[in-house]
């Protein structure tokens, strides 16, 4: 088992990097807005976006709403976002390679 779990599911390796991270961004957003105890309604007029767009991160139908917009949204919401870069673990290229 990986720490990605799209990569669990079979998704390519770009494709799984990108919903994981869509996915933590979301989540932490959800969490965001569960601390704070918001409704929707709440949370969508005080991160200015749509009230169906907060119902999408809250259901996880995140599929169309980009990394970009999620981390707009997590920097309008005071939330810190970092990024962590790093070669594949060997554990990860020989698992590619395997499967090329």
């Amino acid at each position: 088992m990986s720490r990605n779990p799209f990569l669990d599911l079979g998704f390519p390796r770009e494709e799984a990097t990108a919903l994981h991270i869509r996915a933590q961004l979301a989540s932490a957003i959800e969490q965001y807005i569960e601390r704070k105890g918001w409704s929707q309604a709440e949370a969508a007029r005080t991160l200015k976006v749509p009230q169906p767009t907060i119902s999408k991160i809250v259901n996880g139908n995140i599929e169309k709403l980009s990394i970009d917009y999620l981390i707009k949204l997590m920097v309008r919401a005071g939330l810190s976002v970092n990024v962590s870069t790093g070669r594949a673990s060997r554990r990860t290229a020989n698992h590619t390679a395997a499967a090329a």
